[in-house]
């Protein structure tokens, strides 16, 4: 690995890929960057950033994430790696029997208790520096003056029409869309509920939005439209938990991730199966190293879904085969031998399953890898009355067939999730943060970019716009039309099923990712897929 080529290589353009000096924040939304960046000029620490950052992209980009949903985080506090484990919670009236299928996806039914502001109260309290009140600030505002909606926020809305419709209150329609259709391009978007709410959490803390007026509000908003929250769930209030990071290695960095529940395995797994493929072997023949990467991948959600783990209720299990330098790199050799041309079909995810956010942050002494969600695009389409925010629809999440199944539905447990965030070092440095939303297809994103990076010198601006592939547990391969055609003609001769996506796709993931620099300062890259930017100083 040259780092002086990955570093020299960077083309900053100062909105998507910028450089700075003491500082750099890699958000989904400009308002969001500029949030963090804002922390760190009074004098706030990486944490602050990212806390404010979060906070606001609740406000502006509220199709990825909200104070509704659940936040994941993996976080170097200048002497230990930690990971956050910030999973929400089934409500306590949550039974597969009273949960029927329609009911998981759409509408007041489908919510678990949210934890977001749990997680960021919780993170900013222990390794802030700012007061409360100053971090939250830029969300408020950006709620009260508003924020221009984007192309992609208008095509969203456009495709979710008519999920919204299903909500018989129409509630997420009235707080966000504009007299019951989408936003145009350009239009400016004003939440002055929302604003409210944030102005009260500043003032009385994080915990009132769980045991205050807001969960006794939450609790009639749920009675009234048959919803299972109430404010004995709220009031328990959903705290993370400080656990320790899966770590692998990868051509001689230290990857540390997102452990159970989140998906962290799948990417060491990944990485640890391409670290057995020696660098000559893999990159020689295109061709092979696309068909390689489609089967690794494959490979990592088969594990993943074959193995599933849950720490709290399985502590006695250890989820170590899929952290195995050995059993890796003797899986490789098998799929390389034998590569299973015709896949068999397994349960997959539908469509829609794009959501999520995530941000990057670093400074001088400390990294914060952040991703946080409502689960589905604008979640289930179900808002809070009087509060304006969306409720999540993470029962989706959870198992209904199997009662053995570590994720099967029960009163306060907790959904699956498919998030890495991921703090890669080297030399026991912190040198690269990165993470994306993308549901399944997160890992295997971050995965593809890192090669990039690691075996092919690129610098992170260019590893983040080449072209991406994944394979679903179906069998199917999602690709950006960019690829080499000999490539997808090889793969349909061979009897992949292919589907084939835009360009840059928005279905394959927004990486937000900084790499810190030999001689100091750092390089932010926001993916050129969805609306992020990247800044620092």
């Amino acid at each position: 690995m040259d780092l002086k080529k990955i570093e020299n290589s960077f083309e900053a353009d100062g909105i998507k890929f910028s450089e700075s000096g003491r500082c750099m924040v890699a958000t989904a939304f400009p308002d969001a960057t500029q949030a963090g960046i804002e922390m760190f000029r009074q004098g706030g620490n990486a944490v602050d950033a990212a806390v404010a950052s979060a906070l606001a992209l609740a406000v502006c980009e509220p199709q990825g994430s909200g104070i509704g949903g659940q936040t994941m985080m993996v976080i170097y506090t200048g002497k230990k790696v930690i990971a956050i484990d910030g999973s929400s919670r089934a409500p306590s009236l949550a039974h597969v029997s009273a949960i029927y299928e329609e009911d998981r996806g759409v509408g007041y039914r489908a919510t678990t208790v949210p934890s977001t502001l749990a997680v960021l109260g919780y993170v900013h309290r222990k390794y802030g520096k700012l007061p409360w009140s100053t971090v939250v600030e830029p969300a408020i505002r950006v709620a009260y003056e508003g924020y221009k909606i984007t192309q992609l926020q208008h095509r969203l809305q456009k495709r979710e029409l008519e999920n919204f419709k299903k909500v018989p209150s129409f509630s997420g329609g009235r707080y966000f869309l504009k007299d019951g259709k989408p936003y145009n391009p350009g239009d400016v978007f004003k939440q002055h509920d929302l604003a409210r709410l944030l102005e009260d959490i500043a003032r009385y803390g994080f915990e009132y939005f769980y045991q205050g007026k807001p969960a006794k509000m939450i609790d009639a908003d749920m009675r009234e439209n048959g919803g299972l929250l109430r404010y004995d769930d709220l009031a328990l209030i959903p705290l993370p938990i400080e656990r320790k990071p899966v770590v692998g290695r990868f051509r001689g960095l230290k990857i540390y991730t997102m452990p159970p529940p989140g998906a962290g395995r799948p990417l060491i797994y990944a990485l640890l199966m391409l670290d057995a493929t020696s660098q000559k072997e893999l990159h020689s023949d295109k061709i092979k190293k696309i068909h390689l990467l489609i089967e690794i991948i494959r490979e990592a959600l088969l594990e993943r879904t074959g193995r599933p783990y849950d720490p709290n209720f399985y502590p006695q299990i250890t989820p170590e085969r899929m952290l195995s330098p050995r059993y890796a790199s003797k899986k490789v050799k098998q799929i390389a031998q034998s590569i299973d041309f015709h896949l068999p079909i397994h349960e997959t995810y539908d469509e829609y399953t794009e959501e999520t956010t995530h941000l990057s942050v670093m400074d001088e002494n400390m990294a914060v890898s952040l991703t946080q969600s409502v689960e589905r695009v604008y979640g289930s389409k179900a808002a809070a009355e009087g509060l304006g925010f969306l409720y999540n629809n993470y029962l989706m999440d959870f198992e209904y067939k199997k009662p053995d199944h570590p994720y099967y539905l029960r009163p306060n447990s907790v959904p699956w999730a498919t998030v890495s965030p991921t703090i890669v070092f080297m030399n026991d440095e912190p040198w690269l943060v990165m993470g994306s939303p993308g549901s399944e297809r997160i890992f295997s994103v971050l995965t593809q970019f890192l090669m990039h990076i690691v075996d092919q010198d690129m610098s992170i601006d260019k590893a983040i716009v080449q072209p991406r592939i994944h394979s679903s547990l179906g069998g199917l391969i999602s690709y950006e039309d960019r690829f080499d055609k000999e490539i997808i003609e090889y793969l349909k001769r061979e009897g992949y099923r292919l589907d084939r996506r835009e360009a840059f796709s928005f279905y394959l993931g927004s990486i937000h990712a900084i790499l810190r620099k030999m001689d100091g300062g750092f390089q932010g890259a926001s993916d050129v897929r969805r609306d992020g930017t990247a800044g620092g100083l």
